[in-house]
C-alpha cells in the first residue's frame, strides 16, 4: 500500500495497468522529468508490481503478472472509478 499511497506512482500503476510504455512517454503522460519518472518505476520494479523488457535503446514497463499487481489494478481502477473490463 505504501507504492500506491504516492500520487505519481499511482497515475503510473494507472497508465501500466492498461498499456505497456517507456519512461519517455510515460513521463510526458503525467507531465514529470524521465529522471523522477525513472525513480518512481525503480521502486515500483523493486516492489515486484512492475516488470520491464529492453527493445533496442529502450525498456518498456507494464503491470506484473502476479497475484499481488492484479489486486493493485483493481483497487487502481476503483480508484479512478474505471472498468477496463
Amino acid at each position: 500500500f505504501q507504492m500506491i499511497s504516492d500520487s505519481t506512482r499511482l497515475k503510473i500503476l494507472w497508465l501500466l495497468c492498461h498499456s505497456e510504455d517507456c519512461v519517455a512517454n510515460i513521463a510526458a503522460a503525467i507531465e514529470m522529468s524521465s529522471p523522477a519518472v525513472s525513480h518512481h518505476l525503480r521502486l515500483l520494479k523493486q516492489a515486484g508490481l512492475i516488470v520491464s523488457r529492453k527493445d533496442g535503446k529502450e525498456t518498456y514497463y507494464t503491470l506484473a503478472n502476479t497475484e499481488e499487481a492484479k489486486l493493485v489494478h483493481d483497487i487502481v481502477d476503483r480508484t479512478f472509478n474505471i472498468k477496463c473490463r
